[in-house]
């Protein structure tokens, strides 16, 4: 999954505004005890990222 992909994809299954709160100020234990901004400029692959925030808000499988 390549960023792009990542940002479209929040913007879809939360709307733009609540899809940038979420990547931005969201701490998930599943990455480490980082928002997903910071899981990726750690190097997690945002696929792995994109997963755990889908784990983390009941995404369903589908959409995910």
């Amino acid at each position: 999954m390549r960023l792009q992909e990542f940002r479209s994809r929040l913007a879809e299954q939360f709307g733009p505004l609540r899809g940038e709160t979420v990547a931005r100020d969201h701490v998930f234990a599943a990455l480490g005890g980082r928002t997903a901004v910071e899981a990726i400029e750690a190097g997690l692959p945002v696929r792995r990222v994109w997963l755990a925030i889908c784990e983390e808000y009941d995404v369903p499988r589908r959409e995910r």
